[in-house]
């Protein structure tokens, strides 16, 4: 079930115009519209995508396409992707587009939208985010989160980069959300792209049916597969949710590389999280878990270190982060968890560290480190 996000207020942008009438369509014309949109996008498998991010070198190896799928199994309290969670479209404003000309407010159907003297506000509970706004926004201030892709038309667009794919020995890679939440379409787009001779990876935070996984994971060249903590009780505080099924597809992920041709190549991410997951107990228990059960067929554990660029995220969707005031790590202790994971039974060359970190005042993005 979607998560009920309050009413807010966001605070971006102020001196705006004076009152102007209001014109709103009617709400029956605007389902209307929607009815005939949805009977002839149904027609074909669809998806409900986030976002397409090009020349991504943080998803998989080379230079890559990121499809952002919308909906995640998953609520963990650092997460950089906030406008993934939910399955439902939303929208977002972004104030430093706006002309402040007031034709959001006049085009939404259910009188969501108010400018006040420090910024939009959006009513979160009468919001259906239909798009509308979005829509006719001149300045593209208003933001449509969750865009209904066919098959075909997605996988049109995102291989226009296959030249950099080539050159770069790149791919594309399907994240989310949890793209276990939309397996079917997924497996189709991923089987689509191998057709075309493209690299795939498949991002995933393990929770969802096995089936779902059983059915995507013949067309993945690679799977990046998290493993964020392994206390249960710790991991159903940060992220909602307990670990034991995120652990058992995992193994059962595992059985199905050592038997099958695809995927080639395993990597497990952990995400490094200031007072959660950086813990030395947490990484020491991941490595013994992967030298025990998937020393054989992990090419590489990655270290993720604590991103907190997504603070205005959380402002546009208006919702508190708990971590918006947390400090980025310093490259100390990314190097001491990276001798941490090394020390923990898995094969050291395979560990590695990525991310922005903080020496002194100076921000070092993208940093890696194999330090012995």
């Amino acid at each position: 079930m979607p998560r009920k996000i309050p009413r807010t207020t966001g605070i971006y942008w102020s001196g705006l115009p004076a009152t102007m009438p209001i014109l709103r369509p009617s709400a029956a014309s605007c389902r209307m519209k929607s009815s005939r949109g949805s009977a002839i996008m149904n027609s074909k498998p669809t998806a409900r995508v986030l976002e397409i991010q090009r020349m991504s070198t943080e998803d998989g190896p080379g230079i890559r396409t990121t499809v952002f799928l919308k909906g995640c199994s998953l609520k963990c309290t650092w997460c950089h992707n906030p406008e993934s969670i939910s399955m439902q479209p939303q929208v977002h404003w972004i104030g430093s587009r706006c002309l402040g000309c007031r034709t959001c407010v006049s085009v939404c159907p259910s009188g969501s939208l108010s400018l006040t003297g420090i910024g939009m506000e959006i009513n979160r509970s009468t919001c259906d985010g239909c798009g509308i706004c979005a829509r006719e926004c001149p300045s593209t201030a208003m933001e449509l989160l969750g865009k209904e892709w066919a098959l075909d038309d997605l996988t049109n667009e995102v291989v226009k980069d296959k030249a950099y794919f080539e050159k770069s020995k790149g791919g594309i890679t399907v994240s989310g959300g949890e793209p276990g939440m939309q397996s079917a379409f997924v497996a189709m787009f991923l089987k689509s792209l191998r057709e075309r001779g493209i690299h795939t990876a498949l991002d995933t935070c393990g929770l969802c049916a096995t089936t779902a996984l059983e059915a995507m994971l013949p067309y993945a060249s690679m799977v990046l597969y998290d493993i964020k903590e392994m206390e249960p009780k710790k991991h159903r505080r940060f992220t909602g949710e307990s670990n034991e099924k995120i652990l058992g597809n995992l193994l059962f992920a595992a059985d199905y590389i050592r038997n099958h041709i695809y995927p080639a190549a395993f990597w497990i991410r952990t995400p490094m999280i200031p007072g959660m997951t950086a813990r030395e107990d947490n990484v020491l228990k991941i490595g013994n878990f992967i030298a025990k059960h998937l020393g054989d067929i992990v090419n590489r554990w990655e270290l993720c270190a604590f991103n907190n660029l997504c603070r205005d995220k959380y402002l546009r969707l208006g919702r508190e982060w708990v971590l918006r005031d947390e400090p980025l790590l310093t490259r100390e202790s990314m190097e001491q968890f990276t001798r941490i994971a090394k020390a923990s039974g898995v094969n050291p060359d395979i560990v590695a560290w990525t991310g922005s970190v903080r020496l002194a005042d100076t921000i070092f993005p993208e940093s890696k480190s194999a330090a012995n």
